[in-house]
């Protein structure tokens, strides 16, 4: 519990009672960005909760619904402390829209919890971790199906070794109210949840909307779970304004993934939402120069909760991800 303690991030400080925004300059070695941040220090003790948006160039309801909640939430409603980062990866954001950096052509959410002496973009994952995701009570980080991507809407969390953790974390992500919730076997690699989690933090990922769309009511969706989740960890009161919950959450466990086999052009005869088995002919990549196809299965039974929308692919690019119901 935070008890009437400075709510600080770098030069960024907000008093108890008080609400702070502002941008940090991080120096990347061959560039400084600046991070905008919005800190609500609330007016009684409680967590600090840390929520994360922009990690990815081209998911844009994240960004939104991290803003609009910036704008919302004011100290007199809050119990602890709200740490809001919408737009945590500035030249993906920006310059790049897609999800590696025009930096290094590196994906943030692959290097976590970086390297202070690595490159840019292992460098801004290391000035986020240690100073806005570390000492977190919670975590949340907003994604969306990109520009090319396809998505149902699910939550994501990763188990560890430590069951109340994992208990806690599992709660946290059947809060936000999406029907799927997907969980990791282990919580290795470079995601951010994944690095949050090793650390002792409860983590969770948050996917909403597709195709890099910016639907004022995917916004809204995302930010209904938010406010379900910040009362479920205590810090708002019950909201009288969210949409009530459609279908109750449900454990889902990833099964396999399909990635292109070739350079060339993506013709999927599945899509996203459709029930598949292990082998079946998912769709086809076709050389433009002499019209040589290769045929593309599936490599698991289950459903595809996202898949490839754009036509051209290059070997290794994922084309579709199969999950199953965990009962």
């Amino acid at each position: 519990m935070r008890n009437d303690m400075t709510l600080t991030v770098g030069p960024l400080r907000a008093e108890p009672g008080r609400k702070t925004r502002g941008v940090i300059p991080v120096d990347l070695g061959l560039t400084t960005v600046e991070i905008p941040l919005v800190l609500v220090n609330g007016s009684r003790p409680g967590p600090r909760v840390v929520i994360t948006g922009g990690v990815h160039g081209g998911e844009f309801v994240g960004i939104d619904a991290a803003t609009r909640l910036a704008g919302f939430l004011e100290p007199d409603d809050v119990t602890g402390q709200v740490v809001i980062c919408p737009v945590a990866n500035p030249p993906a954001v920006y310059d790049g829209r897609l999800g590696k950096s025009p930096l290094d052509d590196v994906n943030i959410n692959r290097v976590f919890p970086g390297d202070p002496a690595g490159g840019p973009t292992e460098r801004l994952a290391a000035w986020l971790f240690e100073h806005v995701i570390s000492g977190a009570d919670a975590y949340a980080d907003l994604h969306s199906g990109g520009i090319d991507e396809t998505l149902l809407d699910f939550v994501g969390y990763r188990l560890t070794s430590d069951a109340e953790l994992d208990a806690r974390t599992r709660a946290m992500a059947h809060a936000v109210g999406h029907e799927r919730v997907l969980f990791g076997r282990n919580a290795e690699g470079g995601n951010s949840h994944a690095a949050a989690a090793r650390q002792g933090i409860p983590a969770i990922l948050i996917e909403t909307g597709q195709l890099g769309e910016r639907d004022p009511a995917q916004a809204r969706a995302l930010l209904d779970g938010l406010y379900r989740l910040l009362h479920h960890l205590g810090v708002i009161d019950a909201p009288q304004h969210v949409a009530p919950v459609t279908a109750q959450p449900r454990d889902w466990v990833w099964t396999g993934s399909v990635v292109s086999p070739a350079t060339g052009l993506w013709y999927p005869d599945a899509a996203t939402g459709d029930e598949v088995t292990a082998g079946q002919p998912v769709g086809r990549v076709i050389d433009p120069a002499d019209g040589s196809e290769h045929k593309v299965t599936a490599t698991a039974t289950g459903q595809i909760l996202y898949g490839m929308n754009g036509l051209t692919v290059a070997p290794g690019a994922e084309l579709a991800a199969i999950a199953v119901p965990h009962d």
